[in-house]
């Protein structure tokens, strides 16, 4: 039997020397077994021409992996100079994400490749020092620097396959076989795809960060769902089933493919499989390295465009609800056949980590269960984009490994192929790519009435609206407690000194997006959160909906970072369900909004058009003996009011005239003034080095 490629270490245990040789073993086999994919390549020009428009040429990948370990390296303070600096900087950042029409025209002075392979030897020394020199102890965790050295090496095994897939779009004169990466040889007539009976059940899903194995960071977090019960083909879509869809005359067919499936078809040309040879014999099939008699049996290749399309013909040619699986249901179908991950000292029961062939192979070689290829030969496009488990985070070293995919144009893909190794073979794994690009992937159909519903994933990216999220729901900033839960907290201390004796209702006015309201909830049975700013109610209803809100803030320059907030960490989860958020106008507020027996409007009177009016009204608004809590730091601007609608800040028949006189001339009509004015600090991030540190003074009014 051929040596196992090795798996992803289990980064704990006792024996730090021992699991030191374990991974400086997993760290050159897979950079031996990177270089080795380059061996392929028949001569020095095929590093230089493009596979594909989107991409780089391939000198770009081969120094890419090696310059991606140096520079995680240096920010994670594992080294302390560089190699090569230009090469550095070139090999840096991929061409990944791009539309299909967004050819990259730009023009690289590219080394040598005897140059990049000198770089790669530099690199592997000071990769190899590292491991066997650096202190590091058991368990290696997700804020351990050695993480990065698992990141570096997971993060070639990705390439590894990415790469050998442009190699496989290069024109074939720029490949040769190898012996290293053999295909299988094994085919025949495509079998009869039936469907079978996936049985309702609950999908849990999500890491802990104290998980001792390597894992990207869209893996850690909380997701668990109850999955309907559904029907999913036995074997993944072979070439065979497919050809009946290309006969059929799929690719031609403009109401199979949605408007984005349509225009990438219109621009590609495309009339079938990218991977699909039409030649005088008949169709081909190309490989890594060459194109063979079309095997049948195996699965077909397709992006998830042409694969959704397929769903649709399917459906109506069957007359049943046809469609590409959710991740939940791939991991139902993977929890269904009771399969676990490679194990760590045998061949992997499946098509998977390049244990068996440098290709796919027939669709039912391998069976699990009543599937087959539940996992491996190619990855499987789900329906699902990719998006943020609850409680997901960023990892400072790599903080854009997934973020940038949170866009609703990436979607899922499960399973691995035979060249998905480490991380990548894992179930817990979870790659996303453009629906338009190719890997080895390809897909099953699931048979079901139950719709496609998508977690949000998106960022809010809104500047202000981010800042306001970050006012509201960050923690301590610069000493200043959070400002909206002090003045929630403040408000309750006061209507319990002075109030009516009543929880009923309450009303935050001015609640941008929220937490005052939810604040407040503790202690009142229903609270009414009002802002004049639709885009900052929405924070609110989001977060009562789902219990999370996800956004970016600036740090400096063009970097961001993400946040993550949730209700349940908040201890804010139970309040949630008895607050409610309108748009609406302080000054001009409906008639419903009454009947409160506290009103907190913090930071909102110097903002508001007409002041006078709200202040002349909101006595209307309360129920005898309710409180009227205020928070301002007076900083009037004519861009907000009218000088003539100021309440204060100016000279009155020569004498200073406050904010807090006018108040009492206008408030004492129809309250008492049951608190000496309070002054409360609170702090506005901009980025991590600018802050705006503000006083609000405090009043508290009695109705009477």
């Amino acid at each position: 039997m051929k040596s196992l490629f090795p798996r992803t270490p289990f980064l704990a245990g006792s024996d730090v020397e021992a699991k030191r040789a374990e991974l400086l073993h997993y760290f050159h086999a897979t950079f031996d077994r990177y270089e080795s994919v380059f061996d392929v390549l028949s001569c020095d020009e095929a590093y230089y021409k493009k596979p594909i428009t989107l991409r780089h040429p391939l000198i770009f990948y081969f120094g890419h992996t090696a310059t991606f370990f140096i520079n995680k390296f240096l920010l994670a303070g594992l080294i302390d100079k560089r190699i090569d600096p230009r090469l550095e900087s070139m090999f840096a950042i991929g061409v990944d994400e791009m539309s299909w029409d967004d050819l990259d025209d730009a023009r690289y002075e590219w080394p040598t490749v005897a140059e990049v392979r000198a770089y790669r030897n530099k690199a592997r020394e000071v990769i190899d020092g590292v491991i066997r020199y650096t202190p590091f102890s058991l368990p290696i965790g997700w804020d351990d620097p050695f993480w990065v050295v698992l990141m570096g090496i997971e993060h070639d095994r990705i390439h590894l396959e990415t790469s050998s897939v442009l190699m496989r779009q290069h024109d074939l004169k720029y490949v040769k076989p190898h012996l290293n990466w053999q295909p299988c040889r094994d085919s025949g007539p495509a079998p009869t795809n039936t469907l079978v009976n996936i049985p309702s059940g609950r999908v849990v899903l999500g890491r802990d960060f104290t998980d001792p194995i390597y894992g990207w960071d869209n893996e850690y977090g909380h997701h668990q769902v109850e999955v309907p019960a559904f029907q999913a083909s036995g074997y993944l879509v072979s070439n065979g089933e497919f050809l009946e869809f290309v006969t059929a005359g799929g690719y031609t067919d403009d109401s199979l493919w949605g408007e984005e499936g349509l225009g990438w078809r219109r621009f590609a040309r495309a009339e079938f499989p990218t991977f699909w040879v039409p030649s005088a014999d008949g169709w081909k099939l190309r490989l890594l390295a060459e194109e063979v008699p079309m095997p049948w049996d195996w699965p077909v290749e397709t992006n998830c465009l042409e694969a959704r399309a397929f769903c649709r013909w399917k459906a109506r040619e069957t007359g049943q609800s046809v469609r590409l699986p959710t991740e939940d249901e791939w991991h139902r179908m993977y929890d269904h056949v009771h399969l676990s991950d490679v194990p760590h000292d045998a061949p992997a029961a499946a098509n998977l980590h390049l244990d068996h062939w440098a290709s796919s192979c027939p669709v039912n070689r391998f069976i699990h269960g009543d599937l087959a290829d539940v996992v491996g030969n190619v990855w499987q496009w789900c329906e699902t984009p990719t998006y943020p488990f609850d409680g997901f985070d960023v990892h400072p070293i790599y903080d854009d490994f997934t973020s940038p995919t949170f866009d609703e144009r990436h979607n899922i893909i499960k399973g691995g192929s035979w060249i998905a190794t480490g991380n990548e073979s894992r179930h817990a794994s979870r790659y996303a790519f453009r629906r338009h690009f190719f890997q080895h992937a390809g897909f099953r159909y699931v048979v079901t009435d139950t719709p496609v519903t998508n977690p949000v994933s998106a960022y809010e990216t809104d500047a202000m609206v981010s800042q306001y999220a970050e006012f509201h729901y960050g923690e301590t900033t610069l000493g200043v407690p959070n400002f909206p839960q002090a003045m929630a907290q403040l408000a309750i201390d006061f209507h319990r000194r002075h109030g009516n004796g009543s929880t009923g209702r309450a009303l935050d006015l001015g609640c941008a997006t929220g937490r005052a309201s939810f604040e407040l909830a503790k202690t009142f049975d229903k609270v009414i959160g009002i802002d004049f700013s639709a885009r900052f109610i929405q924070v609110g209803i989001r977060l009562a909906e789902t219990g999370a809100i996800r956004y970016m803030v600036p740090e400096e320059g063009e970097l961001v970072s993400y946040r993550e907030r949730r209700l349940d960490s908040l201890g804010l989860l139970e309040t949630a369900q008895r607050v409610e958020f309108w748009q609406g106008d302080a000054c001009n507020l409906k008639d419903i909004f009454g009947g409160f027996d506290l009103i907190l409007a913090a930071n909102l009177i110097d903002r508001l058009y007409a002041p006078r009016r709200f202040l002349d009204t909101v006595s209307d608004r309360l129920n005898s003996g309710g409180l009227l809590v205020l928070a301002s730091p007076y900083t009037w601007l004519e861009e907000y009011t009218k000088r003539s609608e100021w309440i204060g800040g100016f000279k009155r028949d020569g004498e200073s005239h406050t904010t807090l006189d006018g108040l009492k001339e206008i408030l004492g009509r129809n309250f008492v003034l049951v608190e000496a004015p309070l002054s409360v600090p609170f702090v506005i991030r901009e980025t991590r080095r600018k802050h705006q540190h503000t006083l609000s003074e405090v009043t508290v009014w009695k109705r009477k």
